[in-house]
């Protein structure tokens, strides 16, 4: 266990130089009393003015993560990359290292607890452990036929559609953008219909922080579930791939695992869905472009990729000792997060708004070691689903008020009411 000479206090409460025996290559004023939160309505409905706040206080500030549960936060993109490259050398992700957790002090029920706590899959460990992990996620995402991804999501696209088309307005979180990530990973991973809702609804309660002790429980017992079946019954499918894979990932490994692959694959989809639908809408650069071809679209991405990453918050990493970043030393046992939404909005990378399409030096799908495996597919899912809608609805006007998600771990809408011109379901013969 790392001893903290500071007597376990929040890092926010003390100076990088009241550390005994390390002191920073650089003058750094102390950070303020109390850290600043990153949960709650307020930082909802404005993150970017907390990140700006943080900001003025360095590259990696205190934070409250949620009510009681302190750490840090990176607030530019140089911080953001130096942490995530310098892992596993100089910071570690598995959450042994967090002190608080380690002594009982995040109540079991945090939203903190739920969405940073270990887990027996690839995104808390380091070294051999996290390779063997990630080496069964890659080799079984890599069987993914794109063609056929493509294809699927169409479907399930037109299915979707069909069900609102007639009525001339819908809101397009709950009848679209929600659906659609999970209906693919449903059959992605060979899921019965009911058993993957069941799997999808519990994951998402995770994300959203709502009864996460319950959600936890479910996500256990119905990944379970899936796994059992797949022991029995194999078939050609990302499941039975990660069963079947040289890795031998046992049963609790694999609940982990499959939690972690659809976790990653299904809200983050949704929020990169909806707020790539909403771009596309209300920004005249691209309204009015729909029948240009695929690139208007992929630019539209880009650029919520951006400027509104759907993971906007993650990526908990462990100093191994003190680490003295830019003048700023971060104590051991405090949990850092990763924040991808303040570094792609970091002044400091002085790119101009609305210049970032076809631009791919986001961190929206982190970097280093802990990388999204699939990029490729997480990006078919979301433009093949805009490219769907926009092809199908017209005109696609937006008739609501934006209204964010919880924020501290992840960036959506709660609604995206439209209008459109009635039309009806396609028939048999046009699927």
């Amino acid at each position: 266990m790392t001893t903290d000479p500071s007597g376990g206090q929040c890092p926010a409460h003390r100076s990088a130089n009241d550390t005994a025996g390390h002191v920073a290559t650089a003058t750094q004023e102390p950070p303020p009393d109390h850290p600043l939160p990153i949960y709650g309505p307020g930082f909802s409905a404005n993150p970017r003015a907390t990140y700006e706040r943080l900001r003025a206080q360095g590259p990696i500030a205190p934070v409250e993560i949620s009510p009681g549960v302190y750490g840090y936060l990176t607030t530019t993109y140089r911080s953001a990359l130096y942490l995530l490259r310098n892992t596993p050398n100089r910071f570690a992700k598995n959450p042994r290292h967090w002190q608080a957790l380690r002594e009982g002090h995040v109540p079991a029920d945090s939203p903190a607890a739920m969405m940073m706590g270990p887990r027996d899959n690839a995104l808390w460990m380091d070294g051999p452990a996290h390779a063997r992990h990630r080496r069964a996620i890659t080799g079984s995402l890599e069987k993914v036929d794109t063609h056929a991804l493509a294809d699927t999501v169409t479907a399930i696209a037109d299915q979707l559609i069909d069900a609102f088309c007639a009525d001339g307005r819908a809101d397009l979180v709950p009848r679209y953008a929600d659906p659609l990530p999970m209906m693919t990973l449903i059959k992605l991973f060979g899921c019965p219909d009911e058993l993957g809702h069941r799997i999808v609804q519990a994951i998402g309660q995770l994300f959203d922080g709502t009864d996460a002790a319950q959600a936890n429980a479910n996500v256990h017992a119905s990944n379970l579930e899936l796994v059992y079946l797949k022991r029995r019954e194999p078939a050609d499918d990302v499941t039975s791939w990660l069963l079947q894979h040289e890795a031998g990932l046992d049963d609790e490994e694999m609940i982990q695992t499959i939690l972690l692959v659809i976790g990653a694959s299904t809200t983050p989809s949704s929020n990169l869905i909806m707020n790539g639908l909403l771009r596309m809408i209300t920004d005249s650069r691209f309204a009015g472009n729909v029948h240009d071809g695929v690139q208007p679209v992929s630019d539209a991405v880009d650029e919520v990729l951006w400027n509104d990453p759907p993971m906007a918050n993650y990526s908990p990493l462990y100093a191994l000792g003190y680490q003295t970043y830019e003048g700023i030393t971060i104590h051991p046992g405090y949990p850092v997060l990763v924040s991808f939404a303040a570094a792609n909005s970091d002044p400091a990378l002085g790119i101009a708004p609305g210049s970032r399409a076809g631009n791919r030096g986001h961190l929206a799908f982190s970097a280093g070691v802990h990388a999204c495996p699939a990029p490729d597919l997480a990006r078919i899912i979301t433009e093949t689903a805009i490219e769907r809608i926009l092809d199908r609805l017209q005109p696609l006007t937006f008739a609501g008020d934006i209204s964010r998600r919880p924020g501290t771990y992840h960036s959506g809408l709660t609604e995206l009411l439209v209008h459109f011109q009635p039309t009806s379901p396609l028939a048999s013969s046009e699927r």
